[in-house]
């Protein structure tokens, strides 16, 4: 049956691996402009492009995860290696798909780590907005203090900075 499923796998593969470069490049794209002044068009355009990448990659989870079942393997790391190993037992040239494998894995985990940091650098403008929201509308803040004790104590100040 690998003899069948190998040629669709490389195909898949190869891809998933041109996705998952693009939403790189996307992600790399919404550092940028999270570290410029605010472009929340470009940022809103980079968001539904993401979003459509990864629902591509999560189709090409679920083929592979199909792929893997049909030669009776679970989904996960140690299964792909055992597919190209049966693979390379069949006498199919492996080489190219698992270099564009590990590639795949590389550029995935470049992916997660840069929307992390970007998913970060919007939490923190998104309270800094609402922080300075705040302090114009004329709501409460809250100063921490530590006391004799080392236990932090919280002061009210509250005043109107602005009225129209």
């Amino acid at each position: 049956m690998i003899i069948k499923t190998f040629p669709i796998t490389e195909q898949l593969i190869l891809n998933a691996l041109k996705l998952a470069q693009q939403l790189h490049q996307e992600l790399s794209q919404e550092a940028d402009a999270l570290k410029k002044t605010q472009q929340t068009e470009l940022i809103n355009n980079i968001a539904a492009n993401k979003k459509q990448l990864v629902v591509q990659l999560e189709q090409f989870n679920t083929q592979i995860t199909q792929v893997l079942a049909t030669e009776k393997l679970p989904n996960d790391q140690d299964s792909i290696r055992e597919y190209f190993k049966r693979a390379e037992t069949a006498g199919l040239l492996t080489d190219e798909s698992i270099g564009n494998w590990a590639q795949l894995m590389l550029v995935c985990a470049e992916c997660r780590n840069l929307n992390e940091q970007n998913g970060a650098g919007i939490d923190l403008l998104s309270r800094h907005t609402k922080r300075s929201l705040d302090i114009l509308k004329g709501k409460p803040a809250f100063a921490n203090t530590y006391g004799a004790d080392g236990s932090t104590q919280s002061d009210r100040h509250s005043h109107t900075l602005i009225s129209v």
